[in-house]
């Protein structure tokens, strides 16, 4: 596999960041991953704007979106797949160990690779997934799509460990998201998702899903809801880059339906037709 380090595209068991980088140190740095369908990078330009606020929301000075589309059309270039997932990161560089930023003329690093990704299958989206709820324990610039992401690590493997799919945040009584995902609600016929604030990452899908839902002028409610309001829904289903969406039957060992719900179901249909005839 090849990767793009730093402007150059060079083998995988080539590419060496040093141990003083300050994504190695701090966790210093941001990241983004960006779907490919039928060889096209989907919804490319949202994903580079909201990379774009992660810098700034570090203090980051500002990256080239051009070289970075280039180097993703490099890496696109090798490969060979029809569907797959890019991965960009960004850290602030290369400097002897110190709190403190290091000085202006400090290069950032960029890394940058793809790799062959699988949609979930037909029987998997049809049975839905199992969720349980986690303390929200996560700070408190959650927008931040920054690559320190031990909270979301230790509540992903809670769920493994308990036999489930992922770990659904809760903040004060109120759901924001899951481990890598936003999370939606059907209640009473109306779609409900958390507003944006900066205690949940603005995603991508999350936005298209609303999009295609007022599209279909479905009702839709940009309101908190609580776990026992998610424990009461109709349906309820994840949302992310490669999650896609991916219903939920079963929170906490409580029953959320029997299979995938209708809104769901064709909510992910019209994605996926708008992913293709994009790309």
């Amino acid at each position: 596999m090849m990767v793009y380090l730093n402007g150059k595209l060079i083998d995988e068991t080539a590419a060496c960041i040093s141990f003083d980088d300050r994504g190695f140190l701090f966790a210093d740095g941001v990241y983004e991953v960006v779907h490919i369908y039928s060889r096209q990078f989907f919804e490319w330009d949202r994903h580079m704007a909201r990379l774009q606020r992660s810098l700034e929301g570090i203090y980051l000075p500002h990256v080239d979106n051009d070289e970075l589309t280039q180097g993703a059309l490099t890496l696109l270039d090798r490969f060979d797949g029809d569907e797959g997932m890019l991965y960009l990161q960004i850290t602030r560089g290369v400097h002897p160990r110190s709190h403190a930023f290091p000085p202006q003329d400090v290069a950032p690093t960029i890394l940058m690779w793809i790799r062959p990704h699988q949609s979930f299958s037909a029987e998997t989206i049809q049975q839905g997934v199992s969720v349980i709820t986690v303390a929200d324990d996560r700070w408190a610039k959650v927008w931040i799509k920054t690559i320190g992401l031990l909270p979301n690590v230790l509540a992903k493997e809670k769920a493994h460990k308990l036999g489930v799919f992922d770990a659904v945040f809760v903040r004060d009584g109120m759901v924001t998201e899951a481990t890598s995902a936003n999370i939606f609600i059907v209640r009473q016929g109306v779609l409900q998702t958390h507003p944006v604030t900066n205690y949940i990452l603005p995603g991508i899908t999350r936005e298209v899903v609303l999009e295609l839902a007022r599209d279909r002028q479905m009702p839709i409610s940009l309101e908190p809801f609580s776990v026992e309001e998610m424990y009461l829904a109709e349906e309820v289903f994840l949302t992310g880059t490669t999650t896609e969406i991916l219903p939920v039957t079963q929170v906490d060992n409580k029953r959320i339906g029997t299979q995938a719900g209708g809104v769901s179901v064709s909510l992910l249909e019209a994605l996926r037709q708008r992913a293709y005839s994009v790309s």
